[in-house]
Protein backbone atom coordinates (compact mmCIF):
# COMPACT_ATOMS: atom_id res chain seq x y z
CA UNK A 1 0.00 0.00 0.00
CA UNK A 2 1.18 3.50 -0.48
CA UNK A 3 2.28 5.23 2.57
CA UNK A 4 0.95 8.07 2.30
CA UNK A 5 -2.67 6.86 1.90
CA UNK A 6 -1.85 4.82 5.13
CA UNK A 7 -0.85 7.63 6.84
CA UNK A 8 -3.68 9.26 6.40
CA UNK A 9 -6.39 6.18 6.85
CA UNK A 10 -4.16 5.68 10.26
CA UNK A 11 -4.99 9.21 11.35
CA UNK A 12 -8.95 9.11 10.28
CA UNK A 13 -8.59 5.68 12.63
CA UNK A 14 -7.58 7.00 15.61
CA UNK A 15 -10.51 10.09 14.65
CA UNK A 16 -8.30 12.36 14.00
CA UNK A 17 -10.00 14.43 11.60
CA UNK A 18 -7.93 17.48 10.87
CA UNK A 19 -4.61 18.02 9.77
CA UNK A 20 -2.93 21.85 10.45
CA UNK A 21 -0.46 22.56 8.32
CA UNK A 22 1.54 25.12 5.27
CA UNK A 23 1.86 22.59 2.02
CA UNK A 24 5.50 22.29 0.75
CA UNK A 25 7.00 20.38 -1.82
CA UNK A 26 7.91 17.73 0.32
CA UNK A 27 4.47 17.29 2.01
CA UNK A 28 2.28 17.18 -1.04
CA UNK A 29 1.49 13.41 -0.95
CA UNK A 30 -0.14 13.53 1.92
CA UNK A 31 -1.98 16.71 0.46
CA UNK A 32 -3.04 14.43 -2.21
CA UNK A 33 -4.37 11.80 0.41
CA UNK A 34 -5.97 14.46 1.79
CA UNK A 35 -7.89 16.40 -1.11
CA UNK A 36 -9.29 12.89 -2.41
CA UNK A 37 -11.23 12.24 0.70
CA UNK A 38 -14.11 13.72 2.79
CA UNK A 39 -13.35 12.31 6.29
CA UNK A 40 -10.41 14.83 6.65
CA UNK A 41 -9.31 17.95 6.44
CA UNK A 42 -6.20 20.17 5.95
CA UNK A 43 -6.63 23.69 7.26
CA UNK A 44 -3.76 25.95 5.70
CA UNK A 45 -2.17 28.27 7.61
CA UNK A 46 0.09 31.45 7.15
CA UNK A 47 2.99 30.49 9.03
CA UNK A 48 4.50 27.56 10.53
CA UNK A 49 4.20 29.03 14.12
CA UNK A 50 0.51 28.87 13.83
CA UNK A 51 -0.18 25.78 12.98
CA UNK A 52 0.92 23.83 16.29
CA UNK A 53 -1.39 27.01 18.26
CA UNK A 54 -4.18 25.78 16.07
CA UNK A 55 -3.88 22.33 16.76
CA UNK A 56 -3.28 23.33 20.60
CA UNK A 57 -6.28 25.20 20.31
CA UNK A 58 -8.38 22.47 19.01
CA UNK A 59 -7.26 20.34 21.57
CA UNK A 60 -7.99 22.38 24.37
CA UNK A 61 -11.37 23.26 23.93
CA UNK A 62 -12.91 19.86 22.51
CA UNK A 63 -10.45 17.06 24.64
CA UNK A 64 -9.77 15.29 20.67
CA UNK A 65 -6.89 16.04 19.10
CA UNK A 66 -5.18 17.47 15.90
CA UNK A 67 -2.46 16.78 13.52
CA UNK A 68 -0.06 19.16 12.21
CA UNK A 69 2.11 18.44 9.16
CA UNK A 70 5.24 20.89 7.97
CA UNK A 71 8.03 20.73 5.87
CA UNK A 72 11.84 20.36 7.11
CA UNK A 73 13.61 22.24 8.95
CA UNK A 74 12.59 25.98 8.97
CA UNK A 75 8.91 24.45 8.85
CA UNK A 76 9.73 22.20 11.55
CA UNK A 77 11.69 24.78 13.75
CA UNK A 78 8.82 27.78 13.32
CA UNK A 79 6.49 24.93 14.72
CA UNK A 80 9.06 24.15 17.64
CA UNK A 81 7.36 27.45 19.74
CA UNK A 82 3.92 25.87 19.93
CA UNK A 83 5.24 22.55 20.49
CA UNK A 84 6.79 23.74 23.78
CA UNK A 85 3.65 25.69 24.65
CA UNK A 86 1.56 22.56 24.35
CA UNK A 87 4.73 20.45 26.16
CA UNK A 88 3.76 22.94 29.17
CA UNK A 89 0.05 22.65 28.76
CA UNK A 90 0.06 18.49 28.27
CA UNK A 91 -1.51 19.48 25.62
CA UNK A 92 -1.90 16.39 23.57
CA UNK A 93 -1.30 17.01 19.38
CA UNK A 94 0.35 15.00 16.76
CA UNK A 95 3.28 16.95 14.92
CA UNK A 96 4.02 15.18 11.57
CA UNK A 97 7.55 16.65 10.27
CA UNK A 98 8.60 15.63 6.87
CA UNK A 99 12.15 14.62 6.83
CA UNK A 100 15.47 15.18 4.88
CA UNK A 101 16.28 10.98 3.05
CA UNK A 102 18.29 8.83 5.01
CA UNK A 103 20.58 8.49 2.58
CA UNK A 104 21.05 12.45 2.25
CA UNK A 105 20.70 12.86 6.06
CA UNK A 106 24.02 14.63 7.34
CA UNK A 107 25.00 15.72 4.04
CA UNK A 108 23.47 19.30 4.53
CA UNK A 109 20.59 18.46 2.68
CA UNK A 110 17.61 21.31 1.52
CA UNK A 111 15.94 22.29 4.93
CA UNK A 112 17.99 19.60 6.79
CA UNK A 113 17.99 19.49 10.58
CA UNK A 114 18.97 17.06 13.11
CA UNK A 115 16.10 15.02 14.20
CA UNK A 116 17.22 15.29 17.90
CA UNK A 117 17.17 19.26 17.39
CA UNK A 118 13.23 18.94 18.64
CA UNK A 119 13.88 16.43 22.12
CA UNK A 120 13.34 19.13 24.46
CA UNK A 121 9.90 20.61 22.98
CA UNK A 122 8.07 17.28 22.77
CA UNK A 123 6.78 14.68 25.14
CA UNK A 124 8.55 12.15 22.36
CA UNK A 125 10.41 12.35 19.60
CA UNK A 126 9.92 9.26 16.69
CA UNK A 127 11.78 9.44 13.44
CA UNK A 128 10.57 6.66 11.04
CA UNK A 129 14.04 4.68 9.97
CA UNK A 130 12.06 2.64 7.22
CA UNK A 131 8.97 2.75 4.86
CA UNK A 132 7.69 -0.49 5.73
CA UNK A 133 7.39 1.01 10.04
CA UNK A 134 5.39 4.28 8.83
CA UNK A 135 2.46 3.07 10.14
CA UNK A 136 3.31 1.22 13.14
CA UNK A 137 5.35 4.42 14.44
CA UNK A 138 2.91 6.71 13.59
CA UNK A 139 0.38 4.47 15.60
CA UNK A 140 2.86 4.69 18.46
CA UNK A 141 2.89 8.59 18.07
CA UNK A 142 -0.33 8.71 18.37
CA UNK A 143 -1.00 6.34 21.58
CA UNK A 144 2.00 8.40 23.38
CA UNK A 145 0.29 11.74 22.76
CA UNK A 146 -2.84 10.24 24.19
CA UNK A 147 -1.48 8.48 27.42
CA UNK A 148 -1.51 10.34 30.56
CA UNK A 149 0.15 12.81 31.22
CA UNK A 150 -0.79 14.19 27.62
CA UNK A 151 1.39 15.94 25.58
CA UNK A 152 2.96 16.56 21.79
CA UNK A 153 4.31 13.96 20.22
CA UNK A 154 6.40 14.48 16.83
CA UNK A 155 6.99 12.30 14.46
CA UNK A 156 9.90 12.63 11.39
CA UNK A 157 8.72 10.90 8.37
CA UNK A 158 11.31 11.00 5.17
CA UNK A 159 9.77 12.78 2.40
CA UNK A 160 10.97 9.88 -0.07
CA UNK A 161 8.90 7.33 1.93
CA UNK A 162 5.77 9.16 1.29
CA UNK A 163 5.37 7.94 -1.92
CA UNK A 164 6.22 4.38 -1.90
CA UNK A 165 3.97 1.39 -2.14
CA UNK A 166 5.51 -0.92 0.30
CA UNK A 167 4.35 -3.66 2.87
CA UNK A 168 3.48 -1.98 5.77
CA UNK A 169 3.55 -3.28 8.90
CA UNK A 170 1.20 -3.16 11.73
CA UNK A 171 1.27 -2.39 15.66
CA UNK A 172 -0.76 -4.98 17.72
CA UNK A 173 -3.40 -3.18 20.16
CA UNK A 174 -1.98 -1.79 23.28
CA UNK A 175 -2.94 -0.49 26.40
CA UNK A 176 -2.69 3.10 26.63
CA UNK A 177 -1.36 4.39 30.12
CA UNK A 178 -4.05 4.85 32.30
CA UNK A 179 -4.29 5.78 36.16
CA UNK A 180 -7.53 4.12 36.95
CA UNK A 181 -7.39 3.18 40.64
CA UNK A 182 -6.21 5.37 43.36
CA UNK A 183 -4.20 4.59 46.66
CA UNK A 184 -7.38 4.39 49.07
CA UNK A 185 -5.29 4.67 51.95
CA UNK A 186 -3.53 8.12 50.98
CA UNK A 187 -7.11 8.98 49.83
CA UNK A 188 -8.24 8.46 53.36
CA UNK A 189 -5.62 10.22 54.55
CA UNK A 190 -6.62 13.09 52.64
CA UNK A 191 -10.30 13.02 54.04
CA UNK A 192 -9.26 12.95 57.68
CA UNK A 193 -6.90 16.16 57.19
CA UNK A 194 -9.29 17.78 55.17
CA UNK A 195 -12.19 16.98 57.23
CA UNK A 196 -10.48 18.14 60.51
CA UNK A 197 -9.97 21.74 59.03
CA UNK A 198 -11.51 24.57 60.15
CA UNK A 199 -10.55 26.56 57.15
CA UNK A 200 -9.91 24.56 53.83
CA UNK A 201 -9.35 25.55 50.17
CA UNK A 202 -9.00 24.07 47.00
CA UNK A 203 -6.03 24.90 44.41
CA UNK A 204 -7.10 23.30 41.24
CA UNK A 205 -4.94 23.92 37.62
CA UNK A 206 -5.00 22.41 34.52
CA UNK A 207 -5.42 19.01 35.41
CA UNK A 208 -9.25 18.83 36.29
CA UNK A 209 -9.83 19.81 32.66
CA UNK A 210 -7.40 17.26 31.23
CA UNK A 211 -9.35 14.65 33.11
CA UNK A 212 -12.82 16.03 32.77
CA UNK A 213 -13.07 16.60 36.66
CA UNK A 214 -14.93 19.81 37.30
CA UNK A 215 -18.44 18.04 38.76
CA UNK A 216 -15.75 16.04 40.84
CA UNK A 217 -14.35 19.48 41.81
CA UNK A 218 -17.24 21.21 42.71
CA UNK A 219 -18.99 18.04 44.40
CA UNK A 220 -15.20 18.11 47.06
CA UNK A 221 -15.31 21.86 47.35
CA UNK A 222 -19.75 22.16 48.18
CA UNK A 223 -19.16 19.09 50.60
CA UNK A 224 -16.17 20.69 52.68
CA UNK A 225 -17.66 24.24 52.05
CA UNK A 226 -14.18 25.24 50.56
CA UNK A 227 -12.65 28.21 48.35
CA UNK A 228 -11.73 27.36 44.99
CA UNK A 229 -8.59 29.27 43.39
CA UNK A 230 -7.78 28.00 39.60
CA UNK A 231 -4.72 28.27 38.27
CA UNK A 232 -3.90 30.14 35.30
CA UNK A 233 -4.11 26.81 33.52
CA UNK A 234 -7.51 25.50 35.52
CA UNK A 235 -9.42 28.82 34.59
CA UNK A 236 -12.87 27.89 33.70
CA UNK A 237 -13.04 24.43 35.63
CA UNK A 238 -14.73 25.59 38.43
CA UNK A 239 -17.60 28.74 37.21
CA UNK A 240 -16.76 32.18 37.99
CA UNK A 241 -20.28 32.62 39.33
CA UNK A 242 -20.45 29.86 42.00
CA UNK A 243 -20.27 31.10 45.39
CA UNK A 244 -17.04 29.42 46.65
CA UNK A 245 -15.17 30.68 43.29
CA UNK A 246 -12.31 32.56 45.15
CA UNK A 247 -9.62 33.20 42.19
CA UNK A 248 -7.16 32.67 40.01
CA UNK A 249 -3.48 32.74 40.56
CA UNK A 250 -1.39 34.18 37.94
CA UNK A 251 1.36 37.31 37.52
CA UNK A 252 -1.80 39.85 38.21
CA UNK A 253 -2.71 37.61 41.28
CA UNK A 254 -3.49 40.31 44.38
CA UNK A 255 -3.22 40.23 47.95
CA UNK A 256 -6.71 39.94 48.67
CA UNK A 257 -6.30 36.12 46.73
CA UNK A 258 -2.74 35.59 48.34
CA UNK A 259 -4.08 36.17 52.01
CA UNK A 260 -7.48 33.57 51.35
CA UNK A 261 -4.56 30.75 50.72
CA UNK A 262 -2.68 31.89 53.51
CA UNK A 263 -5.36 32.19 55.68
CA UNK A 264 -6.19 28.50 55.09
CA UNK A 265 -5.21 25.74 57.71
CA UNK A 266 -5.23 23.02 55.38
CA UNK A 267 -5.28 22.45 51.24
CA UNK A 268 -6.11 19.97 48.63
CA UNK A 269 -3.98 20.89 45.50
CA UNK A 270 -4.90 19.30 42.37
CA UNK A 271 -4.58 18.92 38.86
CA UNK A 272 -1.66 20.87 39.42
CA UNK A 273 2.10 21.25 39.19
CA UNK A 274 2.26 24.43 41.63
CA UNK A 275 4.85 25.84 38.85
CA UNK A 276 6.89 28.63 39.68
CA UNK A 277 4.80 31.18 37.47
CA UNK A 278 1.01 30.02 39.49
CA UNK A 279 3.05 30.36 42.52
CA UNK A 280 4.93 33.10 42.12
CA UNK A 281 8.56 31.66 42.49
CA UNK A 282 6.90 29.45 45.72
CA UNK A 283 6.22 33.12 47.75
CA UNK A 284 2.61 32.50 47.81
CA UNK A 285 1.92 30.50 51.16
CA UNK A 286 0.26 27.08 51.08
CA UNK A 287 -0.91 25.76 54.51
CA UNK A 288 1.46 22.87 55.96
CA UNK A 289 -1.15 20.35 55.49
CA UNK A 290 -1.40 20.15 51.83
CA UNK A 291 -2.64 17.40 49.93
CA UNK A 292 -1.24 17.03 46.50
CA UNK A 293 -3.14 15.42 43.52
CA UNK A 294 -0.85 14.92 40.31
CA UNK A 295 -0.04 12.71 37.38
CA UNK A 296 3.35 14.10 37.39
CA UNK A 297 5.43 12.03 40.25
CA UNK A 298 8.49 14.52 40.09
CA UNK A 299 5.79 17.08 40.75
CA UNK A 300 5.67 15.61 44.48
CA UNK A 301 7.83 18.14 46.53
CA UNK A 302 8.30 20.87 44.19
CA UNK A 303 7.90 23.99 45.66
CA UNK A 304 5.79 22.54 48.55
CA UNK A 305 6.39 19.39 51.11
CA UNK A 306 2.60 17.66 50.90
CA UNK A 307 1.52 16.26 54.03
CA UNK A 308 0.03 13.88 51.69
CA UNK A 309 1.24 12.74 47.96
CA UNK A 310 -0.93 11.19 45.49
CA UNK A 311 0.00 10.38 42.13
CA UNK A 312 -3.11 9.75 40.42
CA UNK A 313 -5.81 11.00 38.05
CA UNK A 314 -7.49 13.85 39.27
CA UNK A 315 -11.50 13.14 38.50
CA UNK A 316 -11.00 9.50 39.90
CA UNK A 317 -9.61 10.66 43.31
CA UNK A 318 -11.71 13.64 43.47
CA UNK A 319 -14.99 10.86 42.96
CA UNK A 320 -13.01 8.76 45.72
CA UNK A 321 -12.55 11.70 48.25
CA UNK A 322 -15.66 12.79 47.95
CA UNK A 323 -16.80 9.27 48.85
CA UNK A 324 -14.36 9.07 52.01
CA UNK A 325 -15.48 12.62 53.06
CA UNK A 326 -19.26 11.47 53.05
CA UNK A 327 -18.53 9.01 55.81
CA UNK A 328 -16.43 11.89 58.06
CA UNK A 329 -17.74 15.36 60.18
CA UNK A 330 -16.74 18.28 58.27
CA UNK A 331 -15.42 20.69 60.79
CA UNK A 332 -15.34 23.66 58.43
CA UNK A 333 -17.59 25.45 56.19
CA UNK A 334 -18.24 29.18 55.89
CA UNK A 335 -15.82 29.23 52.61
CA UNK A 336 -18.72 31.03 50.47
CA UNK A 337 -18.43 34.07 53.32
CA UNK A 338 -14.41 33.61 52.94
CA UNK A 339 -15.18 33.98 49.10
CA UNK A 340 -17.22 37.33 49.81
CA UNK A 341 -14.60 38.95 51.71
CA UNK A 342 -11.99 38.29 49.15
CA UNK A 343 -14.55 39.27 46.11
CA UNK A 344 -14.83 42.50 47.81
CA UNK A 345 -11.30 43.63 48.52
CA UNK A 346 -10.83 42.26 45.35
CA UNK A 347 -13.79 44.74 43.33
CA UNK A 348 -12.92 47.54 45.79
CA UNK A 349 -9.24 47.77 44.25
CA UNK A 350 -10.70 47.32 40.47
CA UNK A 351 -13.17 50.27 40.90
CA UNK A 352 -11.46 52.88 40.01
CA UNK A 353 -10.63 51.51 36.59
CA UNK A 354 -14.03 50.34 35.98
CA UNK A 355 -14.61 54.20 36.32
CA UNK A 356 -12.94 54.76 33.51
CA UNK A 357 -15.71 55.36 30.69
CA UNK A 358 -14.38 57.59 27.96
CA UNK A 359 -11.43 56.41 25.74
CA UNK A 360 -8.77 54.93 25.77
CA UNK A 361 -10.38 52.67 28.47
CA UNK A 362 -8.30 50.57 30.83
CA UNK A 363 -8.49 46.74 29.86
CA UNK A 364 -10.37 46.01 32.97
CA UNK A 365 -13.54 48.32 31.90
CA UNK A 366 -12.84 47.00 28.47
CA UNK A 367 -12.69 43.45 29.08
CA UNK A 368 -15.77 44.35 31.40
CA UNK A 369 -18.17 45.45 28.09
CA UNK A 370 -16.58 42.69 26.19
CA UNK A 371 -17.61 40.20 28.60
CA UNK A 372 -21.09 41.74 28.45
CA UNK A 373 -21.74 41.17 24.65
CA UNK A 374 -20.18 37.81 24.24
CA UNK A 375 -22.52 35.04 24.81
CA UNK A 376 -21.75 32.83 28.29
CA UNK A 377 -21.21 29.91 26.23
CA UNK A 378 -18.82 31.10 23.75
CA UNK A 379 -15.55 29.98 23.74
CA UNK A 380 -13.06 32.63 24.58
CA UNK A 381 -9.38 32.21 23.07
CA UNK A 382 -6.61 34.61 24.98
CA UNK A 383 -3.67 35.55 23.68
CA UNK A 384 -0.46 36.11 26.13
CA UNK A 385 0.17 40.01 26.86
CA UNK A 386 -0.42 42.38 29.87
CA UNK A 387 -4.08 42.58 29.23
CA UNK A 388 -4.51 38.62 29.37
CA UNK A 389 -3.25 38.97 33.28
CA UNK A 390 -6.49 41.29 33.61
CA UNK A 391 -8.55 38.69 32.08
CA UNK A 392 -7.38 35.97 34.06
CA UNK A 393 -8.35 38.23 37.56
CA UNK A 394 -11.58 39.47 36.63
CA UNK A 395 -12.95 38.19 33.59
CA UNK A 396 -15.61 35.59 34.36
CA UNK A 397 -15.72 32.47 32.88
CA UNK A 398 -17.96 29.28 33.18
CA UNK A 399 -16.89 25.91 31.57
CA UNK A 400 -13.83 24.19 31.20
CA UNK A 401 -13.46 23.91 27.44
CA UNK A 402 -14.78 27.19 26.93
CA UNK A 403 -11.55 29.14 27.78
CA UNK A 404 -8.27 28.98 26.28
CA UNK A 405 -4.86 30.81 27.42
CA UNK A 406 -1.16 29.40 26.70
CA UNK A 407 0.31 28.52 30.55
CA UNK A 408 3.75 29.16 31.51
CA UNK A 409 5.89 28.82 28.26
CA UNK A 410 3.19 32.31 27.79
CA UNK A 411 3.83 33.09 23.96
CA UNK A 412 2.37 35.54 22.06
CA UNK A 413 0.95 35.46 18.82
CA UNK A 414 -0.64 32.21 20.06
CA UNK A 415 -5.07 34.53 20.55
CA UNK A 416 -5.64 34.36 16.96
CA UNK A 417 -4.70 30.43 16.08
CA UNK A 418 -5.88 28.78 18.96
CA UNK A 419 -9.39 30.56 17.95
CA UNK A 420 -9.08 28.99 14.44
CA UNK A 421 -8.80 25.62 16.00
CA UNK A 422 -11.29 25.89 18.63
CA UNK A 423 -13.46 27.25 16.00
CA UNK A 424 -12.96 23.92 14.00
CA UNK A 425 -13.17 21.89 16.77
CA UNK A 426 -16.68 23.59 17.75
CA UNK A 427 -18.26 24.52 14.69
CA UNK A 428 -21.67 24.98 16.10
CA UNK A 429 -20.03 27.55 18.92
CA UNK A 430 -18.96 30.93 18.93
CA UNK A 431 -15.58 31.56 19.38
CA UNK A 432 -13.58 34.75 20.35
CA UNK A 433 -10.00 35.70 20.14
CA UNK A 434 -9.14 38.39 22.41
CA UNK A 435 -5.65 39.36 21.89
CA UNK A 436 -3.43 43.08 22.41
CA UNK A 437 -1.72 44.36 19.65
CA UNK A 438 1.66 43.38 20.42
CA UNK A 439 0.27 40.05 20.11
CA UNK A 440 -1.91 40.25 16.92
CA UNK A 441 1.13 41.48 15.33
CA UNK A 442 3.33 38.20 16.46
CA UNK A 443 0.25 36.32 14.09
CA UNK A 444 -1.32 39.46 12.09
CA UNK A 445 -0.87 36.45 9.06
CA UNK A 446 -3.56 34.44 10.78
CA UNK A 447 -6.42 36.85 9.93
CA UNK A 448 -6.00 35.99 6.40
CA UNK A 449 -6.83 32.12 7.37
CA UNK A 450 -9.28 33.38 8.59
CA UNK A 451 -10.83 34.77 5.34
CA UNK A 452 -9.62 32.29 3.00
CA UNK A 453 -10.93 29.16 5.07
CA UNK A 454 -14.63 31.30 5.99
CA UNK A 455 -13.76 30.49 9.82
CA UNK A 456 -16.17 32.47 11.88
CA UNK A 457 -14.04 33.88 14.08
CA UNK A 458 -14.46 37.48 15.60
CA UNK A 459 -10.95 38.69 16.56
CA UNK A 460 -11.19 41.70 19.56
CA UNK A 461 -7.92 43.56 19.59
CA UNK A 462 -7.46 45.75 22.58
CA UNK A 463 -5.27 48.48 20.92
CA UNK A 464 -2.54 50.66 22.96
CA UNK A 465 0.25 51.29 20.51
CA UNK A 466 2.62 49.68 22.94
CA UNK A 467 4.19 46.79 25.21
CA UNK A 468 2.57 48.21 28.02
CA UNK A 469 3.35 45.41 30.40
CA UNK A 470 7.63 45.93 29.33
CA UNK A 471 7.09 49.97 29.00
CA UNK A 472 5.71 50.07 32.72
CA UNK A 473 8.20 47.67 34.11
CA UNK A 474 11.33 50.08 31.94
CA UNK A 475 9.51 53.42 33.29
CA UNK A 476 8.59 51.95 36.97
CA UNK A 477 12.08 49.50 37.78
CA UNK A 478 14.66 51.51 35.28
CA UNK A 479 16.35 54.69 34.17
CA UNK A 480 13.63 54.37 30.91
CA UNK A 481 10.92 56.46 29.66
CA UNK A 482 7.20 56.08 30.27
CA UNK A 483 5.95 54.20 26.93
CA UNK A 484 9.62 52.95 26.02
CA UNK A 485 8.52 50.37 23.85
CA UNK A 486 5.21 51.77 22.53
CA UNK A 487 4.65 53.29 18.80
CA UNK A 488 2.24 56.33 19.42
CA UNK A 489 3.68 58.04 16.65
CA UNK A 490 3.05 55.18 14.55
CA UNK A 491 -0.15 53.31 14.96
CA UNK A 492 -1.72 50.74 13.22
CA UNK A 493 -4.76 50.68 12.03
CA UNK A 494 -6.01 47.31 12.65
CA UNK A 495 -9.64 47.62 10.75
CA UNK A 496 -7.55 49.18 7.83
CA UNK A 497 -5.29 45.68 7.59
CA UNK A 498 -7.61 43.43 8.26
CA UNK A 499 -9.99 44.73 6.15
CA UNK A 500 -7.26 44.14 3.60
CA UNK A 501 -6.92 40.86 4.30
CA UNK A 502 -10.38 40.51 4.14
CA UNK A 503 -12.50 40.55 6.93
CA UNK A 504 -14.89 42.68 8.26
CA UNK A 505 -14.26 45.40 10.43
CA UNK A 506 -16.25 46.99 13.41
CA UNK A 507 -14.30 49.42 15.72
CA UNK A 508 -15.71 50.68 19.24
CA UNK A 509 -14.62 53.12 21.98
CA UNK A 510 -17.30 53.58 24.55
CA UNK A 511 -18.22 50.61 26.93
CA UNK A 512 -22.03 50.58 25.50
CA UNK A 513 -20.67 50.87 21.79
CA UNK A 514 -18.21 47.65 23.02
CA UNK A 515 -20.99 45.78 24.85
CA UNK A 516 -23.22 45.97 21.08
CA UNK A 517 -20.18 45.91 18.53
CA UNK A 518 -18.85 42.61 19.81
CA UNK A 519 -22.26 41.17 20.29
CA UNK A 520 -23.11 42.15 16.93
CA UNK A 521 -19.58 40.91 15.14
CA UNK A 522 -20.29 37.63 17.43
CA UNK A 523 -23.95 36.83 15.95
CA UNK A 524 -23.27 37.96 11.99
CA UNK A 525 -21.77 35.62 9.66
CA UNK A 526 -18.03 35.08 8.86
CA UNK A 527 -14.72 36.45 10.42
CA UNK A 528 -14.70 40.20 11.67
CA UNK A 529 -12.02 41.95 13.78
CA UNK A 530 -13.40 44.53 16.39
CA UNK A 531 -10.26 47.00 16.99
CA UNK A 532 -10.84 48.86 21.01
CA UNK A 533 -8.20 51.79 21.69
CA UNK A 534 -7.05 50.99 25.53
CA UNK A 535 -5.07 53.08 27.58
CA UNK A 536 -1.06 52.73 27.59
CA UNK A 537 -0.01 53.96 30.73
CA UNK A 538 -2.77 52.55 33.08
CA UNK A 539 -1.81 49.99 35.91
CA UNK A 540 -0.42 46.55 35.29
CA UNK A 541 -2.15 43.68 37.51
CA UNK A 542 0.83 42.42 38.83
CA UNK A 543 1.41 45.83 39.91
CA UNK A 544 -2.13 47.45 40.93
CA UNK A 545 -4.07 44.52 42.42
CA UNK A 546 -1.10 44.28 45.41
Amino acid sequence: MKVNEAIIDCLTENDIDTLFGIPGKQSLPLNESISERDDIQFVMARHETAVSHQAWGYAETSGGMAATVVIPGPGDMNAMNGLKNALNDCTPLLHIAVETEPEIRGGDGIHETPPDTYDNVVKENITVETPESTVAELQRAIDAAQTAPNGPVRIGIPKNFLKMDVSLAERGDIERQTFSGVPEGKVAAAADLLADASKPIIVAGGGVRASEASDELRAVAERLEAPVVLTYKGKAVFPDDHELMGGVLCGGTGTAVKELIADADAALGVGTDFDAVSMHGWSIEIPDDLVHVTLGADDIGTGYEPAVGIVADAARTLEALDGELADRSIAGGNGSERVRKTRDAVDERLEELRAVTEAPLTSVKALDAIRAGTPRDAVVAVDAGGFRLWTLVMFPTYEPRDYVNPGSWATMGSGVPSAIGAKVANPEQDVVALTGDGGLLMCLHELHTLADEEIDVTVVVLNNSDYAIISEEAGRSYRMDEGEYGWEETPVSYTTVAEGLGLEVERAETPDEIESTVADAIASDGPTLVEIPTDPYEPQSGVWMN
